[in-house]
């Protein structure tokens, strides 16, 4: 469960900037509310369980555990965006610690999440503060260089 929580974060922490406002609009709703972010979510995973790479943070989960990686992810981003959702799980920093996630790891899950957002044609504006949110988490997430 704790290695499974490192793509939880990773698209979680994507929400951090939540509350940055455009036209009056949370990001949440911007990027177009809770199924938008789900489906966003369940994309990401899927994409990281089948990098030859980072399924190893996946491998071996419950179909329950993945329930649960999936639930708190969304609700992460769903609550980080400025939406109405409550994430109740754990800080990035206790979910990582001990994953030895790497800069390459980090590399390569950043980049499966730009292309899943580009998948879903998530605009500009939108994808870059997504994406500032997620490296502000960095330091919390990596632990070898």
């Amino acid at each position: 469960m704790k290695r499974t929580l490192l793509i939880t974060v990773m698209v979680l922490a994507s929400g951090v900037s939540a509350f940055s406002q455009s036209n009056g609009k949370s990001l949440y709703q911007r990027l177009g509310g809770y199924d938008a972010i789900a489906a966003v979510s369940d994309e990401f995973v899927g994409r990281l369980g089948k990098s030859k790479n980072l399924s190893r943070f996946v491998v071996g989960l419950s179909d329950d555990s993945k329930k649960k990686l999936r639930q708190h992810l969304v609700d992460f981003l769903c609550n980080a965006t400025g939406g109405p959702c409550l994430y109740l799980g754990r800080d990035m920093k206790t979910v990582h610690t001990g994953l030895g996630i790497t800069e390459a790891d980090w590399k390569e899950s950043a980049e499966a999440l730009t292309a899943t957002l580009d998948k879903f044609k998530v605009p500009a504006k939108e994808k870059a503060e997504v994406l500032t949110a997620v490296t502000a988490l960095k330091k919390d997430i990596v632990e070898k260089p």
